[in-house]
């Protein structure tokens, strides 16, 4: 059958498969799937000077000890904090200057997260940098139905859009809500789908401490007991009620993974103003404070258990009272964080694609370009909310997901630094081409064409007569057809059928065991 496209039709159709297959090349080589996490080779952004670590350091440790932090409804966490030798009063816990650093030496610098695909495993901490989903969203949108409640259908999507970018490395937790599952048991359909659409690392149930234990015995099936109770291979990432409570749903979670030696990711939510001071050095101290704490309850519970040290700064505004995510108070405050973590030896989660926009728009990429290069520069190992963070958290939108795993993919080549070689110096390039001519067609430039620079999955690079003609598309509505190409695309990675049906009858069982609860 002959082909009924033009001969300048054929030439263009080829160029774009050649693309594809350059992107494809490049997607599974140094630059994406081939590394399961980035390891930075340019150097964290200390902005502040020792003396003014120093006094942060100070004012939170009076903090500690001179105000106290509550800690509500978990005894058991009371109990070790007196054996700690801290001072008791009813839920308010005193600590002495020093006393929570002792106890925090024994936390990990670095540790790794097990994936069930090995070759995907994550190292958090030291130069490692890992990319991970936004989190927590009860609604989700897109152009085609607009913004609306997420369902379990949502989250399998997001995970299977994760599993099938180059530039992410870490499936996340919970990516947003699927309401239409019951509250009690949301969160084994949630665990299960990370683990049967996704071979990547993932972040287990935080909500109460009985679904913190049932997300370890999911991963023990998976993973087997004896291998779960020696390695990390779950995160749970719990906040501080802000400020300066800890409630017993989150210690009780927290200290259920330290007990299995997985992983909390412990995170203040601090909104300068309401939760915290308006002036970035006080809501940094108090950051300080309680992350401090919550890091030293984990090695209470299990001297030697992984944790992470983590950091929510956001502001608001003052007129009226809304949050506002990707200002630059929080971005420069997370160098500061970034730098205490340092001090204190522990790995640090830190900033995100943050946005108050309800688009995916040119304010969506503002801000979160400005808090993404923010967890970037002061040294985040783990970064939450790395893609699809819309309308200040409340939504999870499909086609910002794509632009930010697109740049996420632009941070990758931009952590590689720059660098130095012979190839990279390239004099034999200088030498062909001499003086006055251009390194279109060199030897140098054919021998790395394909390598030398990123390339964007949706950036338009035509030029602006040919991009008109094609339709004048916009980035997001790039983004849509993305997501929707992806999705028709996936393919599951393999799961033992025997693991399968264990986690099946795990979950019957339980959602069995109890009846529906909706709030």
């Amino acid at each position: 059958m002959m082909d009924a496209t033009t001969p300048s039709e054929q030439t263009e159709k080829r160029a774009r498969a050649g693309r594809s297959a350059r992107r494809e090349q490049r997607s599974h080589g140094p630059q994406g799937l081939g590394r399961p996490y980035i390891v930075r080779n340019i150097p964290t952004y200390d902005i502040l000077s020792e003396e003014g670590l120093i006094r942060i350091e100070e004012t939170a440790d009076r903090i500690l000890a001179e105000i106290g932090i509550e800690f509500r409804d978990d005894p058991v966490a009371l109990d070790h904090w007196k054996r700690a030798g801290a001072k008791i009063d009813g839920v308010l816990v005193k600590f002495e200057p020093g006393m929570l650093r002792e106890i925090l030496k024994t936390a990990p610098a670095s540790f790794t997260q097990h994936a069930r695909n090995p070759a995907k495993s994550v190292e958090i901490g030291g130069k490692s940098v890992v990319f991970s989903p936004a989190y927590g969203s009860p609604f989700v949108m897109d152009l085609d139905k607009g913004r609306r409640y997420g369902t379990i259908e949502d989250f399998r999507n997001f995970v299977k859009l994760a599993q099938s970018s180059p530039w992410l490395h870490h499936s996340g937790g919970t990516i947003c809500e699927p309401v239409d599952v019951p509250v009690n048991k949301r969160h084994l359909d949630m665990v299960y789908a990370h683990i049967r659409y996704s071979d990547r690392a993932f972040m287990g149930s935080v909500t109460a401490e009985s679904r913190a234990e049932d997300t370890i015995d999911m991963a023990r099936i998976v993973f087997g007991e004896e291998f779960v109770d020696a390695n990390c291979v779950i995160l749970g990432n719990v906040n501080v009620n802000s400020p300066l409570v800890w409630d017993g749903t989150m210690t009780t979670s927290l200290r259920a993974y330290a007990r299995a030696n997985q992983a909390a990711v412990v995170v203040p939510f601090i909104l300068g103003g309401a939760m915290g001071p308006v002036t970035n050095a006080g809501a940094i101290a108090q950051s300080l404070a309680e992350t401090m704490a919550g890091c030293a309850l984990t090695q209470l519970e299990r001297p030697g258990a992984p944790v992470i040290f983590g950091n929510f700064l956001s502001s608001m505004s003052l007129r009226s009272g809304s949050p506002t995510f990707g200002t630059p108070e929080p971005a420069v405050g997370s160098m500061v964080i970034g730098q205490l973590a340092r001090r204190l030896g522990l790995p640090l989660r830190c900033s995100g694609n943050f946005t108050t926009s309800k688009l995916p728009d040119a304010q969506a990429m503002n801000e979160g370009t400005v808090s993404m290069l923010a967890a970037v520069h002061c040294g985040a190992n783990f970064i939450l909310h790395s893609a699809g963070f819309l309308d200040g958290l409340l939504s999870m939108s499909y086609e910002k997901f794509m632009m930010d795993t697109d740049f996420c993919g632009a941070l990758h080549t931009y952590l590689d630094g720059v660098v130095i070689d012979d190839n990279q110096l390239a004099l034999d390039a200088f030498r062909e081409v001499g003086p006055g001519n251009h390194f279109f067609g060199c030897g140098h430039t054919m021998a790395n064409y394909q390598s030398a620079f990123w390339d964007s999955e949706l950036a338009d690079n035509e030029p602006f007569e040919k991009w008109e003609a094609a339709g004048s598309v916009d980035a997001a509505t790039r983004a849509n057809r993305r997501w929707k190409k992806v999705l028709a695309e996936y393919h599951a990675p393999h799961l033992d059928p025997g693991i399968d049906e264990a986690l099946k009858d795990f979950m019957a069982r339980k959602k069995a065991s109890m009846e529906d609860a909706w709030y």
